[in-house]
Parts: C-alpha cells; structure tokens; sequence
C-alpha cells in the first residue's frame, strides 16, 4: 500500500493504520536506543577488563620489592581475578535477548576421583512419543558440579555398662574409662587437631573459630579453645624436643630468625622477641634425611641464643650476615662452618639497580644471575655430582665477579649505597664461595626463609603473642604443622594420630615414632 490510491477512504481504517504505524516506529527507536546502551555498556567493560588485565599484569611480572611476602601477591590475584569473573559475568548479561549468547569456555580440570558421588537423575516430562510409543534412552549428558557441605560437628557417646553377679554380689565389672589429652572435657583428640591446625596451619585466630563454632549453635569461649592448645602443646613438648634432637644430629643445617611481637602486661605494652628457625632442607642434593624445621622462641636476638640452640650441633649452618652467628666460630668444642647466602647479597644489589640509574649494580645481578642458572641444572643430584658441574662451570664465573668486585670497590666510594652493596658481599666473600668446594651446600638461605613465612602470616592475624610461654607454645606447635607441611603431610591427620597415641600411653622411650615423617612412611604402608 504504497501508493496513495491505495489508501482506504475509510477515516477510521485510515486513523488505525496511521496508529500501527506509529507503534511500529516507536518500537524500532526503542530497539535503536536499546542497542545503543548495550554498545556504550559493552565498551566500558572492555575498558574495565583491559584495566583489570593491565594490573594483574603488572602484579604478577612486574617489578617488585624482593622483600615482599608472596601470599601479599596471592591476594592481589584473588581480587583481580574476582573482578575480572565479575566484569565478564556483567558483559554477559547485557548483551541483547535477541542475539545468541555463545558458551563460555572453561577449563574447570576434573574433580578428584576419591570425592563421594550423589547422583541425580533428571527425567523428561513426557517419555511417550507422539505416536503413542514408549521412548527409550538412547544416551546422555553428565555434568559433576562440585558441592561443599560446611564443617559437621559430632557427639561421641561413650557407654560403659556395668556388670555385677546377681549370686554372690561381689564386685562390678566395668571398662575403664579410655584416657583423652583434655580428662573429663568436651574435645576428642580430632577436635583439638582441628583447632591446632586452624591457628597454626590455617591462621585462624581462636576467637574467629569460636564463632564459627557458634554459627553451629556450639557455645565454646575462647579461652575454652586456648585451654585445649595450651593442654595439647604440654603433650606435645617432647615430640618437638625430639624434633629439634634430631634436626641437630644433621651435618648441614639451615638458620635464620624473624621477629615476634610479644605482650608485656607489666607495661602493657608489646616487646620485641625473636623465633628463630633451624631446618634442613637435603632435597636439592638428593640427601636420604627428610626435610624439617623447628622454631625457638627466644625474648632476644642475641648470638648466644643462636650458640644456645646449637649446643650440640656440628657441620655447616647457612645463615643470612647476621653478626651473631660469628660466636659459633669461636667456640673449640663442635666447629660450625658458616656458608653465607647468594640471595642477601644479590638483594644489597637489587635495592640500588631497582631505579635503573646504575649499571654497575646491573652487571653485578647479571652475573649472579648466571650462578643461579646453573644451579637450575643440578637441582637434585648427588653432591659429587654438583660438585663437578660447580668446579667447570661456576668457579670460572665466581672468579671473574671476584675481579669485577675488587675493580669496582677500588672505584666507589664506601660510603654511598653501592659502595655498602659491594663492601657487603667482599664482607662475607669466603663464606659465600663456599658452595664450590661441598654440594651440599645451597646457594642461599631460601630454604629456610620459606619456612618463616608462615609464621609473619599468622603473626599479621594475631598482631603479637600474649605472653613468651604462648609464643614458645607458638614456636613449638607450629613447628610440627610445618614440618608435616615440609613432608607434604597432612597436618590435621599427624596431629589427631599423635595425640591420640599419646593420650593412649605411648612411651617416652619410643618418641621418635611420633616424628612427622615417620607418621608419612606409616601412611604410605597403610598403616596410619
């Protein structure tokens, strides 16, 4: 009806078709404006995601401070992951109903195999076909979505029925009452495992497990929780002294030491203590003992400390500079080597090359940098092994940065900041060279520093220690959860079968069979 004779000369037909017409247009600008929003929608997510992708970026390859703790890292990506899911999500819904949303692609992995399976099998309306005739399967689709249920607390109820003899009444016969950690409490042996390894293992503070606990409708004060640690560390104490025997009786020993905020209720102020960790890490020489750490708690930093926890110990201990560990070498009975860590002192380095403007301390981390390159080749191998790799490829480095250092040190001034780098490194030259003549020995501390890290997270949630025996309970507790950590243990399932052996009567004499990696060797036996 394009032409006007073809128009009706009915006014009415006429108003009506003026008025579909009308609607029809109405429709369409709605529909253009529509589309408009969506566009204007769909690029500012874009430039939200391209923001977002810029900073995870950033984050994960950019340039940052080799002091930082990597968990800090970790929850920048947890944010900017949640953003990004979220931003994508939002893209998602704003796109136009009429245009086919495609399936977004996901590699979700598969879920583990050991997981209970409920199935739920969702059937047709209507299996009768239009014919009349019964359908049969003929296939399928499955999906597994993976389901939690939030933690289920359980009452064990103990009976123990009494027998007496209805003829002569002599006596009543029961069981004996089995002996727990807490006598006459309310927590099982898996309990208190459970509470250990939420604050120590999970840094969950007492008081927030204590809510947790309420949101079950469990009324448990926290003091009620830290009775229970407290009980379960005294059971605990001689595992941990068998613990720090055995790491001693080792020839190659990791040390270090972090600080420990600590309460003084006299001044009702904190104090500064220390933990200071050993541990042995033989892994990347191939060494037949198991890995371990243990902490002490000590109210200072002083080098009698260090000397105090290695009273029996004699080999090589790899520490950072601090002056401290110099008494060691002093002492006549039970020599100690010293080996100094390549990291530290590639760190003095970093902190002046990090703005770009000296090249000098450029070249220096370049080749340190290829000291480690090789060191990527023999991770793993027998010490004879290392050795020989080190003495053809890495004394040839190790002797040109000598060169370069002592050329340099000649040039800068000491007092400027790569003066002190420089002055750091030919400080501590012998010590860290020593990785040359035994494959044994690391090229840094690492080891033990990441054994620490636990310890500044839980230190971040608890602010500081109430007292020094809770920061020796601290110490001592934390030190079998990463120990079990170290062994790829699980450190709920080590504790829950300790206490319970302990609470079972388990001799003093047999101690060592409770240590963590004899509990692995038990477990991978089916023992445990």
């Amino acid at each position: 009806m394009n032409k006007t004779s073809e128009f009706p000369d009915d006014p009415e037909v006429l108003k009506a078709l003026l008025q579909a017409a009308q609607t029809q247009l109405l429709k369409q600008e709605v529909q253009l404006s529509q589309q408009e929003v969506h566009i204007q929608l769909k690029e500012e997510v874009i430039v939200r995601l391209e923001k977002l992708v810029a900073d995870y970026k950033a984050a994960q390859y950019g340039r940052k401070s080799e002091k930082a703790d990597p968990d800090q890292y970790m929850l920048a990506f947890e944010d900017l992951e949640t953003a990004i899911a979220a931003t994508q999500c939002e893209a998602e819904n704003i796109a136009p109903r009429t245009l086919e949303r495609k399936k977004r692609k996901t590699n979700r992995g598969k879920l583990p195999g050991h997981l209970p399976r409920i199935e739920v099998v969702i059937e047709p309306i209507e299996t009768t076909c239009a014919c009349g005739c019964a359908c049969h399967v003929i296939g399928e689709d499955v999906s597994e979505r993976l389901d939690v249920i939030p933690a289920q607390f359980r009452v064990i109820v103990t009976r123990r029925p009494k027998y007496a003899c209805r003829a002569c009444e002599e006596g009543v016969k029961q069981a004996p009452a089995p002996d727990h950690i807490v006598e006459a409490g309310l927590p099982s042996e898996a309990t208190l495992a459970h509470v250990i390894t939420s604050k120590y293992a999970d840094h969950c503070p007492l008081y927030r497990q204590a809510q947790i606990y309420a949101r079950q409708g469990i009324d448990l004060d926290r003091s009620t929780l830290a009775d229970w640690v407290g009980r379960s560390a005294n059971e605990l104490k001689p595992v941990f002294e068998a613990l720090l025997g055995e790491l001693k009786t080792s020839t190659k020993l990791f040390m270090d030491e972090t600080p420990a905020p600590v309460l003084d209720p006299g001044r009702r102020k904190t104090k500064t203590g220390y933990f200071w960790a050993l541990a042995r890490d033989d892994r990347p020489w191939n060494g037949p003992e198991p890995p371990g750490v243990a902490f002490t708690y000590a109210p200072s930093r002083s080098g009698e400390v260090a000397e105090e926890i290695l009273r029996d110990f004699e080999g090589v201990l790899q520490v950072d500079g601090y002056a401290g560990y110099n008494r060691l070498l002093k002492r006549q009975k039970n020599p100690v080597v010293l080996a100094y860590c390549w990291s530290h002192a590639r760190r003095k380095l970093y902190e002046v090359a990090r703005n770009k403007t000296a090249p000098v301390a450029e070249e220096g981390l370049r080749q340190i940098g290829e000291l480690y390159q090789i060191e990527k080749t023999i991770r793993g191998k027998k010490p004879e092994e290392r050795l020989v790799v080190r003495q053809e490829r890495s004394r040839a480095l190790i002797e040109a940065f000598e060169e370069w250092l002592n050329n340099h040190r000649a040039k800068i001034s000491r007092k400027s900041p790569l003066g002190e780098a420089l002055n750091y490194i030919a400080k501590y030259w012998n010590g860290l060279i020593r990785f040359l003549d035994d494959g044994r020995i690391e090229l840094d501390s690492n080891s033990v520093e990441r054994t620490i890290r636990p310890i500044t997270l839980n230190r971040k949630n608890a602010l500081f220690a109430g007292h020094d025996a809770g920061a020796e309970n601290w110490a001592m507790l934390a030190s079998l959860i990463e120990t079990c950590k170290l062994g790829g243990i699980n450190p709920h399932a080590y504790l829950k079968d300790t206490l319970t052996k302990i609470a079972k009567g388990h001799k003093q004499s047999k101690i060592n069979e409770l240590l963590p990696w004899n509990f692995a060797e038990k477990e991978s036996q089916g023992g445990a």
